[in-house]
């Protein structure tokens, strides 16, 4: 049977919730109710053949709370005239509200709606754009509009969160509600105070003018006779980017590895350094422009992404050359192929020639299907071979 219940009528109403029609005329001041529901009832073959089915089925329906029916008359054969329902109603958001259990919901909108509209009436859209998140954070609401009007005062502050001074507010607070803020402050603020090229929560203080905290860079020293520190042989340093860039060292060569364990294992090599690399993130080596002076290497898993990191590399360092990214490295360690996830399939214009068709093979699957070769499965001795043929070439 498939006569419209009154738990039907309960789920459409839960339904307008979830999608916000119920909340979002506290902000727009639209027409909202009363609200038809959709009603479906029993044909009139069914109401001669099925009569007592009807009955109850229209007894239901009439029991439901908080909904008003309009009625129509039918004749049946035996009963006469009958009453059915032929419409169905929800007069007020009060009323959807208790038939849903959401009048408390509904009164904390209410006010978030009053205390927006005193203070920062900038972001009123993203409550009847998110009417349901806005339930979420209601107990943060005076704090997150604190923030904003802050920021609205101080724009573009040149500090760090920790340094906001906001009652009830700290930086953790602040951290937590990045992705709301975000979404806030974009409404409220000057366009000009916004940086649009920082995009997502892990941009937000550059996004609105806060400090960020600086990005470091770890390296090794990998000749003994580059004394960095006195009386310490081979340091492992982190200095942020500025300092880095700042160095004067006499180093001719720098190796950059994606992993840990090669990064602390890797071998001696004169007058040079081995970098902990960062990913896809290169801004902070970028400011060291005296690399620019040393012959770069660049050493990362043999797969797609490998490959694509390489050639985001060169497009800040055009000279840097790969290390141990090559076929024969590949070749000779297929007992520790493994398989990548989420391949890179873009064109990499950046790549060389021999670099392109180990690539192009990866991609395409001619050898296996998401080859990889994670770079701390190339043998040790392979890597200090390596090493030691290329300073000697160089010599």
């Amino acid at each position: 049977m498939s006569w419209t219940t009154s738990a039907d009528l309960k789920a459409q109403l839960a339904r307008l919730w979830e999608r916000g029609e119920l909340l979002r005329p506290l902000v727009t001041a639209e027409a909202a109710f009363p609200r038809r529901l959709t009603l479906k009832g029993p044909s009139s073959t069914e109401l001669s053949d099925r009569f007592e089915a009807v009955r109850t089925w229209s007894g239901e329906i009439a029991c439901t709370p908080h909904i008003r029916i309009e009625w129509r008359e039918v004749r049946h054969r035996i009963q006469g005239r009958q009453r059915l329902p032929a419409e169905v109603w929800v007069d007020s958001l009060d009323d959807a509200c208790t038939l849903l259990s959401k009048r408390r919901d509904a009164a904390r909108m209410v006010e978030m709606v009053e205390l927006t509209r005193s203070g920062v009436v900038e972001v009123l859209p993203w409550l009847a754009r998110r009417p349901l998140q806005a339930i979420d954070v209601a107990d943060q609401w005076p704090r997150l509009l604190a923030v904003v009007r802050w920021l609205r005062d101080h724009p573009r502050p040149g500090i760090y969160l920790r340094q906001v001074d906001v009652p009830g507010v700290d930086s953790k607070f602040i951290e937590k509600h990045r992705d709301v803020l975000s979404e806030l402050l974009d409404l409220a603020l000057a366009p000009q105070l916004i940086d649009i090229g920082r995009a997502g929560i892990n941009q937000f203080a550059g996004r609105y003018g806060f400090r960020e905290k600086p990005a470091r860079i770890r390296f090794r020293v990998l000749d003994e006779r580059i004394a960095l520190l006195p009386g310490a042989a081979l340091p492992d340093l982190a200095l942020d980017a500025e300092s880095f860039a700042s160095l004067r060292v006499p180093v001719r060569r720098v190796f950059i590895t994606e992993n840990e364990t090669n990064f602390l294992a890797f071998p001696p090599a004169i007058d040079a350094i081995v970098v902990f690399g960062a990913g896809y993130g290169w801004d902070g080596l970028t400011k060291a422009r005296w690399l620019a002076g040393c012959d770069l290497h660049y050493w990362g898993d043999i797969d797609t992404h490998g490959f694509a990191i390489l050639d985001q590399l060169r497009s800040r360092f055009e000279h840097v050359a790969s290390f141990l990214m090559d076929r024969d490295t590949l070749m000779a360690h297929e007992v520790h192929w493994g398989v990548e996830g989420d391949q890179v399939l873009h064109d990499l214009p950046r790549l060389t020639g021999d670099e392109r068709g180990v690539f192009d093979d990866l991609r395409d699957n001619r050898i296996r299907p998401q080859l990889r070769l994670e770079q701390e499965r190339v043998a040790f001795q392979w890597v200090a071979d390596a090493v030691r043929q290329l300073v000697s070439g160089a010599a």
